[in-house]
């Protein structure tokens, strides 16, 4: 022990000794004024004391009643703190409860907004159904001639019914996946033709737009394990997005490349608007857009992405985002390899 630390006894737990002294009638204000210049004295000559022992220095309080006040007070200060454990552990409690049930009312309204988006879903594709019948039927001319303006017409409902449809789809499966009902069908599978496919088909809506649209991988990818239809629907809603938000002659690159010995790794960069990286988690709420407001540029139901994290980690993999605001943004993701 240090030679100069006062000596260890039960009065270093004891706070403000003094005046529980002064209080109890023991000792006098002079005279722990006294006692108090006594312990400064000492300290400055290297003779750091207690202020119990200053007072029994001076003769101003007994061992036996400076004892009695220390045990005292030690008790006091047990059951102090054993009483705010108490009442610690009942607000613990109190407190777990609220949020259980607060758990429990937003897990019940979860369920409630999933089967009501699944319910208004499947309802709404019996008439569109009807809808895309009667169109397919006045293109092709089967309840009669149609002028060319007509037709024009009709091409143009029937790709807004489409857009529909997919808006519906999206509906669909978001409440699958919120039921945890959303099954994974894994097969081997050749996943550079399903990217040319995708490729292929986005195509059009990238010229439109006046966007470049490349696809870089090689001549030989090893197959690799996973839901066609679900990765299918992945990289047409990555590319969909990648071209909505780049600009007149900015760029989408599809890339495909073998990542180690097992796994292959897809990889949509584009050079459009980006995202600002304080909200780059936002992007994955369900129903949410950055731009919120009624008159924002681009539409969409805010379930792409939300959906598309979910399903590439349905597979056992991970979505990673590279965004700069104003750069252009890189959405990728390995798949497992089958060698």
């Amino acid at each position: 022990m240090n030679p100069t630390q006062p000596k260890l006894t039960p009065e270093m737990l004891i706070p403000r000794l003094g005046e529980n002294i002064v209080q109890k009638g023991l000792l006098t204000e002079a005279d722990l004024r006294r006692a108090l210049d006594y312990q400064q004295e000492q300290t400055a000559l290297g003779k750091p004391c207690l202020l119990g022992q200053a007072l029994m220095d001076l003769n101003l309080v007994a061992r036996d009643t400076l004892d009695q006040v220390v045990t005292e007070q030690i008790i006091q200060l047990r059951s102090a703190l054993q009483a705010a454990n108490r009442n610690l552990e009942q607000r613990v409690k109190e407190r777990t409860a609220e949020l259980n049930e607060a758990l429990q009312r937003l897990s019940e309204l979860s369920q409630m907004k999933a089967n009501f988006v699944a319910n208004i879903s499947h309802e709404l594709r019996t008439p569109l159904t009807h809808v895309k019948g009667y169109l397919e039927l006045m293109v092709t001319e089967s309840l009669g001639p149609i002028s060319s303006e007509q037709r024009h017409g009709l091409q143009v409902s029937q790709r807004a019914a489409a857009k529909l449809e997919g808006m519906i789809d999206d509906l669909i499966m978001f409440s699958l996946a919120t039921r945890g009902e959303m099954s994974m069908k894994l097969e081997q599978m050749d996943l550079r033709r399903l990217v040319t496919l995708a490729v292929k088909s986005a195509t059009s809506k990238a010229e439109e737009r006046g966007v470049r649209l490349t696809l870089n991988a090689p001549a030989e990818l090893p197959p690799v394990q996973a839901d066609p239809e679900k990765i299918g629907w992945v990289i047409n809603q990555l590319l969909d997005n990648a071209i909505k938000f780049t600009a007149f002659e900015g760029s989408v690159t599809v890339d495909l490349k073998v990542e180690g010995h097992n796994l292959v790794q897809i990889s949509i960069a584009d050079t459009g608007i980006g995202i600002p990286k304080e909200r780059l988690q936002e992007v994955f709420e369900a129903f949410h857009q950055l731009d919120g407001s009624s008159t924002r540029s681009y539409g969409g139901t805010g379930l792409g992405l939300s959906l598309v994290r979910q399903i590439v980690e349905a597979h056992g993999s991970l979505l990673d985002v590279q965004s700069a605001e104003g750069k252009g943004s890189t959405f990728k993701f390995p798949l497992l390899a089958v060698n």
